[in-house]
């Protein structure tokens, strides 16, 4: 019957609280809140209150920070640094596909393989203007050999030597344009001893690692140049766009943490960019996260809501949110007497999902229930029903 005894301990800890809390506040004169508690409210009983079985729990009020957060629409997209289209620079045929959707592909990997007429004339023609490019030296070495001997006129040595540089600047033409189409200079100087049959082999590579999001190509098919046929996405990395209102946006700048929140999963990013202008149709900016992709969660496409840190600012008290109860459509907290845990209104300053800053009814270093006010309230409640059928 008197569980009061068995926590005889719990409750004078709690009474030692309020006495430590008296003399510290010395003669001050107590809050005005506390005057209308104990006019006009009941205190739960601390013989009627198993402390340890319901878990209360006191703390001292005191200062604390609260951290204000809100949240934006978003998109996540494709890292469109780590994106490229892969095309034929030259119309041809389809030979050979060696990639699919949903494949994985590093940089320089053959993806598909084109016969090209086109290609096949480019090649031809620089193994042309090689050849002319050899027979024209030739011939200036031995016409400069004779003009040195007086055996051959300086017309004929100056016909030879234009010839000779008109050579090198067609070859020069011609490799200019095969280093166009993407061939490196070490593959352009050993097509001489390419065989007659690889000269209309053109090969389409990977420019980049990443996955192929995107394919338009069939073995056989009859490409023009310049056609997208594979689009390749390193996923490692995504870009989540927000929308910021317009209100906001003197708040949003570049640094700022963010928190992605999706479907499963939420991560903590940096916004790296801010657009400077408002876009019309909606009346919003755009913030822009980078978040690493390692395991693919974030997926194009998805739609997400980003958390962003817009302010922080300090008080002098603040309770977690759970000490915070409602009674009469007025908020409060639950303080120790040597009568029992008794209801006092409070004033609320500012509130985040988790704190409540107090600007009235608790002050700085006054005890209260920290961790299981709903349980008073409710033990509270519970008696003034009792009283009620008691009349």
């Amino acid at each position: 019957m008197w569980r009061f005894y068995s926590h005889a301990l719990t409750f004078l800890s709690v009474g030692l609280l309020l006495i430590a809390t008296g003399c510290r506040s010395g003669d001050a004169d107590p809050p005005p809140e506390a005057e209308v508690e104990a006019d006009h409210v009941e205190a739960v009983r601390l013989e009627r209150v198993d402390l340890e079985d319901f878990a209360i729990t006191v703390d001292t009020a005191g200062p604390g920070t609260l951290t204000f957060t809100k949240s934006f629409p978003g998109e996540v997209q494709v890292n469109q640094d780590r994106f490229a289209h892969v095309v034929p620079r030259l119309p041809g045929i389809v030979r050979e596909v060696y990639v699919t959707l949903g494949d994985h592909v590093e940089a320089g990997q053959l993806m598909a393989v084109l016969e090209s007429r086109e290609l096949a004339e480019l090649k031809a023609n620089y193994l042309d203007a090689l050849a002319r490019l050899e027979l024209a030296r030739a011939t200036y070495e031995r016409e400069a050999r004779l003009y040195r001997e007086k055996v051959s006129s300086e017309q004929e040595y100056l016909e030879a030597r234009q010839a000779l540089a008109e050579a090198q600047i067609a070859l020069r033409s011609a490799a200019q344009k095969l280093l166009a189409l993407g061939f490196s200079r070490q593959y352009i100087n050993a097509l001489p001893e390419q065989p007659d049959s690889l000269l209309r082999i053109y090969q389409l590579r990977a420019p980049i690692r990443g996955t192929v999001v995107a394919k338009h190509i069939v073995q056989g098919e009859a490409l023009e140049a310049f056609t997208t046929v594979f689009t390749v996405a390193d996923l490692s990395t995504v870009w989540v766009d927000l929308s910021i209102y317009q209100q906001d946006l003197a708040r949003i700048r570049e640094g700022q943490r963010a928190t992605i929140v999706g479907l499963d999963h939420q991560e903590e990013g940096i916004i790296s960019y801010v657009q400077p202008l408002v876009e019309e149709d909606r009346r919003t900016g755009l913030a822009r996260v980078v978040l690493p992709n390692p395991h693919g969660r974030w997926k194009p496409g998805l739609f997400v809501t980003g958390q962003i840190v817009i302010d922080r600012k300090a008080y002098e008290v603040v309770v977690p949110r759970g000490a915070i109860q409602t009674m009469d459509d007025q908020p409060i907290v639950f303080v120790p007497t040597p009568d029992g845990f008794v209801p006092r209104r409070v004033q609320i300053a500012a509130e985040t999902d988790s704190l409540v800053a107090i600007a009235d009814g608790l002050a700085p270093g006054e005890p209260f229930v920290v961790q299981g006010a709903f349980t008073l309230k409710a033990e509270l409640e519970k008696e003034e029903i009792g009283e009620g059928h008691g009349h």
